[in-house]
């Protein structure tokens, strides 16, 4: 179970900062034409804003932890609700604009936090799943991808065609995978069981 849970957050963290690679690689992009931001600048604001993400998760798993697994899980109605609610939002959606640039630390730390704030609502309910010595680890392997992300986003900021590829494509990708998540929590934890018996009470 705690195998099925690790794949899970480390599937959550690639496909639901999609959206943060496509802006890590417009300020690789902004950077290499205009001299702003500079590549330690994007990296730096990058493990800050990701790191408060994780924190936050963190801390919001280490809070829950007197509240009995079952009802943890019920958490996972969470990130199925982010994801019906982005599905429902794709109809009739017009093209989105390029997303807002930073050229400080601190600004792209906040652009980074308020992009990835929802995923907080998908990693808590995970990490509370994990025991706190795995929940610790993969928040270390969350950020060590999170270099990954700068590593892509400044290879792939010479291809444009790649940028509007991953744009077309998270839109649709971010919503699935936080029901596929949500629902692997729920299954997990035995919430499911809370959620079919309150039904049959009815």
């Amino acid at each position: 179970m705690t195998v099925s849970l690790l794949v899970a957050a480390f599937v959550a963290f690639a496909a639901t900062t999609i959206d943060d690679l496509i802006i890590v690689t417009a300020l690789f992009t902004t950077g290499r034409t205009t001299g702003r931001p500079r590549p330690a600048t994007i990296i730096a604001g990058q493990f800050v804003g990701f790191g408060a993400i994780v924190g936050a998760s963190l801390a919001a798993a280490a809070g829950l932890q007197a509240v009995p697994d079952r009802w943890v899980g019920l958490l996972g109605l969470v990130p199925i609700g982010f994801g019906l609610w982005g599905l429902w939002r794709l109809r009739g959606r017009d093209e989105d604009t390029r997303p807002t640039l930073a050229s400080s630390v601190t600004g792209i730390a906040a652009v980074t936090f308020a992009n990835g704030a929802d995923n907080i609502g998908v990693f808590t309910p995970l990490f509370r799943s994990l025991y706190a010595t795995w929940a610790v680890l993969t928040s270390i392997g969350f950020l060590a991808l999170v270099g990954l992300w700068c590593a892509l986003g400044a290879l792939l900021g010479t291809h444009r065609a790649v940028v509007a590829t991953l744009g077309r494509i998270s839109h649709w990708l971010v919503p699935l995978v936080f029901i596929v998540i949500g629902v692997l929590i729920l299954a997990t934890t035995g919430a499911v069981t809370l959620i079919t018996d309150a039904l049959w009470s009815h």
